[in-house]
């Protein structure tokens, strides 16, 4: 790996041991403060209507909005109101989240809650709406299309496989059922292969759905009258239908065409108090995005190595504790990441720390640091260890990806950076160069050309590759040898070397030279 110029090699290992402690501590104080994020719910004075607060969700279901909205939904609970109504407005998202929010709502027994839709609730956000005790919706708003995809190698996405279709269809007609709204309907909103039509019960005129699968299955069919297919459930589509045509089927409650009407069809006390997303989780929500994620690793892990590069030098290592630390505080606010996580990102920094200054050589150690180290931000990244299924994988391997690409940047950066810190303005400073000598007339201070220049050099450049000196102080595995009369701070291999040794220069790396004992 090309290393940054450096001008103690004892003062290196020094600073870079106090800084893999600082990483250590710093980032496990972050984890201590990472909690969650909240918005003040105030108890309203009793009075003889209830009470009810507006939760938004106008965005897709992902780890750090479901989380979001699992805490909102608790503190509305808490806070002692009577009646909670989601405003919804989202394209649906993650299968996993999806169902872990339905049941929420499914065992919320001392609430009612609404569904509010005034314009889409598509996908995962229509079996949302289905597991809330209501649904009321303006007219020409829209919910349904619940069918599961998943994004192809190709990168097109492609209807999910049998049994992944088969989980959420049962979970659509169950929660359907529990809420009292036709099962066939919702399952139809997953599953684009059946048709859906009404019957009439000959004796009492009942009317219900069927689908054809469950026709052909059912014992009673001659004691029903078939009808015609519904428009919205033929064949090759998924069920999708505005509010006025669900009200009609029986899937919504109500409609409605103003907020101001809320107070008087769900009897609730008006004002409505809306918790909107605070700044906290804005905030979260713009470090959980992909390209924010790389960012942050990238730059972490190269900021970290110029300020072990650069002792005395603090900036470097600021800027990779304020990244790494709201890595894992975005993490944590997404409900991903948790003490293992940053337990072991701790370790990896200890594992590599132990393999530069304390075990010789390049080995084990290392290499478990590393993957510690990067094994820990993919899990940080994840709500589930061991994927499940195709949706499950497809994360697995964007996180992966996002997380070794970051990786991949950080070693170009510092490939790039070793070659050419001395030209890049305000990073020249961290390197030792050498005097600059006057003009033809003379050098700096009045010196002449004849005058010997070796003297004005420092040490690491005076020596050269296959230099034998003699140390002048034990090599842990850095210290100093003389060569000639020169003094040169040097590093080893990774070996421990006794003072008095004779060893020879075999390598340099911009200000670093590296020693190995004289074999004779």
């Amino acid at each position: 790996m090309p290393q940054m110029y450096t001008k103690n090699l004892n003062a290196f290992s020094l600073n870079t041991l106090s800084l893999a402690i600082a990483c250590v501590l710093s980032v496990l104080s972050i984890g201590m403060l990472a909690s969650p994020l909240t918005a003040q719910v105030f108890k309203r004075e009793k009075d003889e209507k209830r009470t009810a607060v507006i939760i938004e969700l106008h965005e897709d279901l992902n780890p750090l909005s479901g989380a979001i909205l699992s805490r909102k939904f608790k503190e509305a609970v808490d806070s002692g109101a009577d009646v909670v109504i989601f405003d919804i407005n989202s394209p649906g998202g993650r299968v996993d989240v999806t169902f872990e929010l339905m049941d929420m709502l499914l065992e919320a027994d001392n609430v009612e809650t609404v569904a509010m839709i005034e314009r889409d609730a598509i996908s995962g956000a229509a079996l949302f709406a289905l597991a809330c005790d209501k649904i009321i919706m303006k007219p020409g708003a829209r919910l349904g299309d619940a069918g599961v995809i998943v994004l192809g190698i190709s990168g097109e996405f492609r209807y999910a496989e049998a049994k992944s279709r088969s989980m959420v269809a049962q979970k659509a007609r169950d929660t359907a059922a529990a809420t009292g709204r036709p099962p066939v309907l919702a399952e139809k909103m997953t599953d684009k292969d059946m048709v859906v039509f009404s019957a009439t019960e000959k004796e009492t005129g009942e009317q219900q759905y069927f689908s054809d699968k469950e026709w052909d299955a059912f014992e009673d069919s001659e004691k029903w009258e078939r009808g015609k297919p519904i428009r919205e459930g033929g064949k090759e589509m998924f069920f999708i239908a505005n509010g006025r045509r669900l009200v009609e089927l029986g899937v919504a409650d109500q409609t409605f065409d103003s907020r101001d009407q809320l107070g008087e069809i769900l009897d609730v006390a008006e004002p409505i108090e809306t918790l909107g997303p605070t700044w906290a989780e804005r905030i979260a929500r713009f470090l959980n995005t992909g390209w924010m994620t790389f960012f942050l690793i990238a730059v972490g892990l190269l900021a970290l190595v110029v300020e072990l590069s650069a002792p005395g030098i603090s900036a470097g290592g600021l800027m990779s504790l304020l990244c790494f630390g709201l890595f894992f505080w975005s993490r944590f606010a997404a409900g991903t990441s948790g003490w293992l996580e940053v337990m072991l990102f701790a370790l990896g920094i200890v594992f590599i720390a132990c393999e530069l200054f304390v075990i010789p050589g390049f080995g084990i150690a290392g290499l478990a640091g590393i993957g510690l180290l990067l094994g820990s931000l993919v899990m940080a990244s994840r709500r589930v260890l061991i994927p499940e299924n195709a949706q499950q994988w497809d994360g697995l391997g964007s996180d992966v990806l996002t997380v070794m690409g970051a990786f991949g940047a950080f070693l170009v950066g510092l490939f790039l950076l070793s070659h050419y810190i001395g030209d890049i303005p305000g990073l020249s400073r961290l390197t030792l160069q050498p005097p600059v000598l006057a003009g033809a007339g003379g050098m700096a201070g009045g010196m002449t050309d004849e005058a010997p220049m070796d003297s004005m050099l420092p040490g690491w450049q005076r020596v050269s590759v296959g230099d034998v000196g003699r140390t002048v102080s034990p090599l842990r595995p850095s210290g100093r040898i003389q060569v000639g009369d020169i003094t040169v701070d040097v590093a080893t291999e990774g070996d421990f070397v006794d003072s008095g040794t004779e060893v020879t220069v075999i390598g340099k790396q911009g200000a670093r030279v590296l020693v190995r004992p004289t074999v004779v």
